[in-house]
């Protein structure tokens, strides 16, 4: 990292399981010499001592699925120079968009004695859904690499170089075999963005699709394939629907099957 005065990362949390900040402070050594060039302004994960903004960068964690959520993030947005949104729920909603395909009042009456304390929307966002983002680091969790590489870039005030390419390329790279061609195993790696290392495929199972669509997906050719090994139409919407369910390549196949 250049030598330049220190600037200011804040770290926030909206909804989500708080895996994303995790694998920031997992970084330990890197994060030691990162402390070194960088003020950790605000960071409640790591501690309780905060320096009121603006900031240099943000990094957010979590989706926007409480009125409260949205409020807020629009005064994160207005305190910080850079916006990063980091992991799954907030470049895609995360798990808790399984919500958007459903009647929220239904769940909230079955799940709490008192529903009429719960404060909730309807459905769960990106961030990007509610202020501008300037850059978005997929994966559920992110890469920790990856991260500190974001993080380097935008301090440093430089493009990230994180690859765009689908996870079947990462396997191509590590010598792993294609679990489909091979076995005849759905995988989601062809239309999922790199960034695991092509971890499941590597354990001989198909990818989940954890780090989201890649930049041009092709998700109709695969679901075609994938009815070809024996999926039914209700499993090809289940694939869709898990980490990165409201990613709109992804939503929108699924809804293809679902009303198909």
């Amino acid at each position: 990292m250049a030598e330049t005065e220190k600037q200011t990362v804040a770290v926030w949390k909206f909804s989500s399981c708080d895996g994303c900040q995790l694998s920031l402070l997992d970084r330990e050594d890197e994060l030691l010499t990162l402390a070194e060039h960088v003020e950790l302004a605000y960071f409640l994960e790591a501690t309780r001592a905060t320096v009121e903004g603006p900031y240099d960068v943000s990094l957010v964690e979590g989706s926007i699925t409480t009125p409260h959520d949205a409020e807020r993030i629009r005064e994160v947005r207005r305190q910080s120079r850079a916006l990063i949104t980091i992991g799954a729920c907030a470049t895609a909603g995360g798990i808790q968009a399984l919500r958007n395909f459903a009647d929220v009042d239904a769940f909230t009456s079955i799940v709490y004695a008192s529903p009429d304390y719960i404060s909730t929307l309807a459905t769960s966002t990106p961030i990007s859904a509610h202020v501008p983002v300037d850059f978005e680091l997929n994966g559920c969790p992110i890469d920790k690499r990856q991260l500190l590489e974001v993080i380097n870039a935008h301090l440093n005030r430089r493009r990230p170089r994180i690859r765009g390419h689908s996870v079947c390329v990462e396997c191509k790279r590590r010598g792993t075999v294609c679990v489909t061609v091979a076995h005849g195993t759905p995988c989601l790696g062809p239309v999922t963005h790199a960034g695991c290392g092509a971890l499941c495929p590597a354990y001989h199972r198909g990818c989940y699709g954890c780090f989201g669509p890649m930049e041009t997906p092709n998700a109709p050719a695969l679901s075609r394939r994938m009815a070809e090994l024996g999926a039914e139409e209700v499993d090809i919407v289940r694939v869709y629907r898990t980490f990165n369910a409201s990613a709109a390549p992804f939503t929108t196949e699924s809804e293809r099957h679902e009303h198909g």
